[in-house]
């Protein structure tokens, strides 16, 4: 199964290397907000000020008291409020908010993984937000947009709000721009996996080393070449983006076997790695080292700039596959009111604040103005690190602009492209919509199976997906396995529990 199986280490992978949804912490403060949008509180403090935890995944940089400081110089003013930064390590994330959920530690705010979300839900951890966003969520609204507000509903109520970013993601090849200029390859050329086909030989026979690279640490080759929804996990899929609602398994299907034999081609010409089925190495150490030259990924505006400063060398990206919003691409990140405040009024009023104001997300995204970035010459919007300064040795690295509400409000880092969040504003809403598009799987009813299936997946789909095996003869016995271990049954709630959905979206 893809990484939903492992949401542990997918949502630790996504912070450590902070590959974000937004690629980065540059924006130039786009048209999905304004600076004092929503809020209906009073612009001047009286009475009492209220104390909201706000917790989150990722460092803890050494100014983040600084910049709470002067967030809260702004929400004592705007909202009679003052919040508490709370920045909780990766590898700790899952097991600390779930210990203070249970209990029932003060905890106001808080980031929610949509690998994490629909159990969440279940447990009864989350507020319902529509009365909240309704009272003072304005901005919030104008932000997100009701499409993709109405992508994170859970049974016709919203509990998260996605942050605003990339909604949608098309899948592509980036590749060394060094060996693209030295063979001469017309990457406008380069359409399907035929084509690729006919570089990675050009690329293997000059170099030598296997140019197809694995796209992440223990990733599959497939796990960035969707021509499907995935429906949450890959167990019952939606192929084309819609079929009519019809989920079929993945692994039965035609094109899922032909890329297996695509694959397994490759493997056995040399254009993939032998051992991927085992790597460990980020994409960019191997170009680094110089032991690839290109890697399937999911991506948006600004993507091969993003990548080029990951590798340290100039990467050149196309596109194989359109851009696409699924329920996944929507909610991977999100912010939710848990059941622990007693504070539900002023935690909306700063999650609105956190959609609309530019100082507030700029002060989350950047820092202090001055002492961890200064304005530069090359448009208003843009900022560089203060002189003698870089993000090596600024008191407040916080790359994790994709999370905290709305990048579009966000300044670019000079270097980046100053139009990004305005480019990315036209991706999402161009991006074709997924028919299932707010849809999420329950696997309670069928847990049993539910388990089994992803055992038995976990034992085959990276030997499969990287052309370690030959899918001829490994493929029928993957998938006969699967069937032992109750795929159809899964499938068949999966079905019911999107034909409840459409109807009930319908009905509406």
């Amino acid at each position: 199964m893809k990484k939903s199986l492992a949401v542990t280490s997918a949502l630790l992978l996504a912070i450590s290397l902070t590959l974000s949804a937004c690629g980065g912490n540059n924006g130039n403060g786009g048209s999905n907000g304004s600076e004092n949008t929503g809020s209906k509180a009073s612009s001047a403090p009286s009475g009492k000020i209220d104390e909201l935890t706000i917790a989150f995944p990722g460092t803890s940089p050494q100014d983040l008291k600084l910049v709470e400081d002067a967030i809260n110089k702004i929400t004592e003013q705007k909202i009679q409020a003052r919040v508490h930064l709370t920045s909780i390590s990766g590898g700790e994330w899952v097991q600390q908010t779930n210990l203070m959920l249970t209990s029932n530690e003060k905890l106001d705010l808080m980031f929610v993984s949509g690998a994490l979300y629909n159990s969440m839900v279940s447990k009864e951890q989350l507020v319902p937000l529509d009365e909240l966003l309704d009272k003072y969520g304005e901005g919030i609204k104008t932000a997100v947009g009701e499409g993709y507000l109405s992508a994170a509903k859970v049974k016709n109520q919203t509990y998260a709000i996605p942050s605003v970013r990339d909604m949608a993601a098309y899948y592509g090849v980036t590749m060394r721009k060094d060996l693209v200029d030295k063979y001469h390859i017309d990457t406008a050329s380069i359409k399907t996996l035929n084509d690729l086909d006919n570089v990675l030989k050009t690329v293997k026979d000059g170099e030598g080393f296997a140019p197809l690279i694995p796209s992440g640490a223990g990733q599959t080759y497939l796990e960035n070449y969707l021509f499907y929804d995935r429906l949450g996990d890959g167990i019952g899929v939606l192929p084309g983006y819609d079929n009519g609602l019809k989920v079929v398994n993945l692994y039965e299907t035609q094109e899922y076997k032909d890329l297996l034999t695509r694959l397994r081609d490759w493997y056995q010409k040399g254009y993939i790695m032998k051992d991927a089925g085992t790597n460990k190495t980020t994409p960019w150490e191997l170009i680094k080292s110089n032991k690839g030259f290109a890697y399937l990924a999911g991506m948006k505006p600004g993507f091969a700039e993003q990548e080029s400063q990951a590798a340290g060398t100039p990467l050149v990206a196309t596109e194989l596959l359109p851009a696409v919003a699924m329920t996944s691409t929507v909610t991977g990140a999100m912010w939710g009111i848990p059941v622990n405040t007693k504070l539900e009024d002023k935690a909306m009023q700063f999650l609105n604040l956190m959609y609309s104001d530019k100082e507030i997300v700029n002060l989350l995204d950047w820092g202090i103005e001055g002492t961890h970035y200064v304005k530069s010459q090359d448009g208003d919007n843009v900022i560089e690190y203060p002189a003698g300064v870089d993000a090596t040795t600024t008191g407040y690295n916080m790359p994790y602009g994709w999370m905290f509400g709305n990048q579009f409000l966000s300044y670019v880092m000079k270097g980046n492209d100053p139009a990004i969040w305005s480019k990315m504003e036209e991706f999402n809403k161009a991006a074709k919509r997924s028919k299932a598009l707010g849809f999420g799987f329950d696997p309670t009813p069928v847990k049993t199976e539910y388990a089994a299936v992803s055992n038995v997946i976990t034992q085959y789909e990276m030997p499969l997906e990287t052309g370690s095996v030959d899918p001829e003869k490994v493929l029928p016995e993957f998938i006969s396995k699967l069937k032992a271990a109750g795929i159809d049954k899964i499938i068949a709630e999966k079905q019911k529990q999107l034909y409840a959905w459409a109807q009930a979206n319908t009905a509406q």
